[in-house]
């Protein structure tokens, strides 16, 4: 029997099996994710293709939107049906679809996610049909798609399917089944860059298209992410949509986009009276929280008590899982988690930053560590003896005993200033942009207050100026600035996201945490200590964009305080603890500048952000490593074998594919390893059976001389044009040498060409047998 492709799988014996069943073209959707992204040679560089996942979907008839509810997963015909199955679901779970299978072509298996049955493998010719599956589903949401409730799963996309990305619709079908269920209360959680906005416009327009919309109210924490909200809002609904102002409720539009701030209920303080007076109970039949882990239990949550029977969505992008900081700091963030679940339920969908690197629609991250002596050392009175104090403010030298008897590091620029330690960090990090990419980076820094953010501007640009002056550059100015609150920051960030002539380098407090999109931005720097694994989640989000105009398809974290240690991690969310009594002011201490320590930062590691036990983590090169050796000699047993299947491209691509994240990881782990000269063969021969490793070039060079008599054996053309595929082979590896263009490369041509290997017979069996030579060489 002929053992075949997945591909083939699915053209040859699935294809047609699922027609016969009733299941026609317009039913089955081939959902193809965005080429997931590699850093090949320290540049990203877009895979092939992405993962496509083939789905199949029920209608009511050919005017409405399909439901999408079952996902195959094909395997070869060698293989067992079931193989698939585990991966299957995981697909499943991100397309939220219930029903799940795998097949060989042959047989198939099913899961079913309402009842958490899996039954099989049965023959391929008693797969349900169209009407058996859409029952089923009837049967497990508890309506029908007939049914008024389900309208608005049935209204198509206004810019068609291929407006929206695959997670994205998911996402929506997710929140209208729930609201279809009568449930009035939704939690979304999707990474920062995914596009939240996106998904509350449409699940808005698709239940306003079904006729089920009065009135609606998104929240948003600041104006800069109204501006955001409005356009989105406005792209689909038009003049439907307005923005609230305190001067203009707007009460005559559909749609109001309006901050806390706006509604009087940011705060305690405040006393919701704008709100009160213009909008009555139950004035909203839909509202939306956008970035809901800011705690719906303040002041604000009025908005939600007084419209109880609105249909209220939370949007977050704060996954649940982390842990750190200190018992108040991570008090806190629990508090907002448990008080967000106990509020809106679990997430009816989770899409995180793993998976979004994954597929391709979120850039690739490098975790860059540093460690500097003075903050695992601290400060003493000793060293304020032997250097002297003086007072921040007053410039007023200070006496030993005004000070404390020890600074620890998280107290550092908050109460003790100390500009030998920001002219190193300063100098470390300018150093590392010279290294990669160059000074005009887009680059926001973290800082520990307004002060320490002015210190850093003012170092960062010495430096810019003095290497400006250095290398005859002409100064963009200005290169860097401070954007925080206290000067009015929000005005800078359009030159910040926009300007490609200035503005690199932006130093902020906690200005811009939240929600602002630069999706130019390519370096986050912590020069701040963090405890909320909430924050630390946004600040980093800031770099989770790609931008493809200026080619932007991986960010950077530079850790000089380790607060990357919060990635990933896991609490155990509790339920909140009641109040404390508030404790009694304390009079405000004196902040300490100290100068003359001699600072070493020193590197700490590079980490590789993937995915761990089911959460976004960060794992050493070394575990890393052995992730990849595990996974490698489970696929293949021997080295002999490993050879054998690195020289057919379907065998490689499969086993590619088999490594934990594919070949991102991989290249990934080579650029880490500083192995961009040699071959991924060499790189996976290397780590998962030991083999002494070769560049590409000795290869190259191994070929002409272990194997000249081979070559002597050939017509001199003939060998002539192997010799120049084997130096594009040490350009740039097996895929080069694979490439169909090769053979318009000059030197190729030169030799001889495609015409010189006819002469042996099928070029293809010629570059084999080549490959097989360059491999043993």
């Amino acid at each position: 029997m002929e053992i075949l492709t997945e591909s083939d799988t699915k053209a040859k014996l699935i294809d047609p099996a699922l027609h016969k069943k009733g299941w026609t073209e317009n039913l089955i959707r081939r959902e193809e994710t965005e080429r997931g992204i590699d850093i090949v040679d320290g540049k990203p560089r877009r895979r092939e293709r992405g993962r496509i996942d083939y789905l199949l979907r029920v209608e009511i008839n050919i005017t409405t939107q399909p439901v999408t509810v079952a996902l195959i997963e094909a395997k070869r015909s060698n293989e067992p049906a079931d193989k698939g199955l585990e991966q299957a679901k995981k697909y499943a779970r991100l397309n939220h679809v219930p029903f799940v299978y795998s097949s060989n072509g042959h047989l198939f298996v099913e899961y079913d996610h309402f009842t958490g049955k899996t039954v099989g493998p049965n023959p391929l010719e008693e797969f349900p049909t169209p009407e058996i599956l859409r029952k089923r589903y009837e049967q497990g949401v508890g309506f029908s798609l007939e049914s008024e409730v389900a309208k608005p799963l049935l209204v198509s996309y206004p810019g068609g399917e291929a407006s929206r990305r695959y997670y994205q619709d998911a996402a929506v079908r997710a929140a209208i089944e729930k609201i279809a269920k009568g449930d009035k209360r939704l939690l979304l959680f999707l990474a920062t860059g995914s596009g939240k906005t996106f998904i509350a416009v449409h699940i808005l327009k698709k239940i306003a298209d079904a006729g089920q919309l009065r009135r609606a109210l998104f929240v948003c924490d600041r104006d800069e992410l109204r501006t955001q909200g409005l356009g989105a809002f406005q792209n689909v609904f038009g003049a439907d949509v307005a923005e609230v102002t305190l001067s203009n409720p707007q009460k005559n539009a559909r749609i109001l986009i309006a901050t806390y701030q706006t509604l009087n209920v940011a705060g305690e303080t405040e006393d919701a009276k704008f709100f009160l007076e213009n909008y009555p109970h139950n004035y909203f039949s839909h509202i939306i929280i956008d970035e809901c882990h800011r705690s719906a239990w303040g002041k604000w949550s009025i908005v939600l008590r007084q419209n109880p029977d609105a249909v209220q969505i939370g949007l977050t992008a704060t996954p649940r899982s982390f842990e750190g900081g200190t018992q108040e700091e991570r008090r806190e963030d629990e508090e907002i988690t448990a008080n967000n679940l106990k509020y809106f339920g679990e997430p009816v969908y989770e899409y995180d930053m793993a998976q979004g690197i994954e597929d391709g629609y979120l850039p690739a991250c490098e975790v860059i560590r540093r460690a500097t002596d003075l903050d695992e050392k601290g400060v003493d009175s000793e060293d304020i003896e032997r250097l002297g104090a003086i007072d921040a403010i007053t410039g007023q030298p200070l006496m030993v005993a005004e000070a404390r008897e020890h600074y620890g590091a998280p107290s550092f620029e908050d109460i003790i200033q100390l500009p030998d330690r920001v002219k190193t960090w300063c100098k470390d990090l300018f150093e590392s942009l010279l290294q990669i990419g160059g000074p005009h980076q887009k680059t926001v820094i973290f800082c520990v207050r307004d002060t320490h953010a002015d210190a850093v501007a003012a170092g960062m640009n010495n430096l810019y100026a003095e290497w400006c002056t250095k290398n005859g550059h002409k100064r963009l100015d200005p290169y860097a600035f401070k954007c925080t609150a206290i000067v009015g920051g929000s005005q800078y960030i359009a030159d910040l996201r926009g300007s490609e002539r200035s503005h690199f380098v932006a130093t902020t407090v906690d200005l811009i945490t939240t929600g602002v999109d630069v999706p130019i931005l390519r370096n986050v720097v912590f020069f701040k200590y963090v405890r909320s694994p909430i924050s630390f989640q946004q600040m980093m989000g800031r770099g989770s964009r790609i931008h493809l105009p200026t080619n932007k398809l991986m960010f950077r974290v530079y850790d000089y305080t380790n607060a990357t240690r919060l990635l990933g991690k896991e609490f155990i969310v509790r339920p909140a603890p009641p109040p404390r009594s508030p404790k009694p002011p304390t009079p405000p201490e004196k902040i300490v500048r100290v100068e003359g320590f001699d600072v070493h930062v020193n590197p700490a590691g590079t980490y590789i952000v993937t995915e761990k036990e089911g959460r976004l983590a960060m794992v050493t090169v070394e575990e890393y490593k052995q992730r990849i050796a595990e996974r490698l000699v489970e696929e293949i047993k021997t080295f002999d074998d490993f050879r054998n299947c690195w020289i057919n491209p379907q065998e490689r691509k499969r086993l590619i594919d088999s490594l934990p994240e594919g070949g991102r990881g991989i290249r990934l782990l080579r650029e880490i390893l500083s192995r961009k000269e040699y071959d991924l063969y060499d790189v996976l021969a290397e780590i998962g059976f030991g083999v002494a490793p070769k560049s590409r070039k000795e290869r190259e060079e191994a070929l002409r001389y272990k194997h000249d008599a081979w070559l002597k054996s050939l017509p001199k053309k003939a060998a002539d044009t192997l010799l120049a595929l084997a130096r594009q082979f040490e350009r740039g590896g097996t895929e080069e040498l694979e490439n169909p263009y090769v053979f318009n490369a000059p030197d190729v041509i030169k030799a001889g060409g495609l015409e010189a290997l006819k002469i042996l017979g099928e070029p293809r069996d010629i570059i084999n047998k080549t490959k097989e030579k360059l491999f043993s060489a």
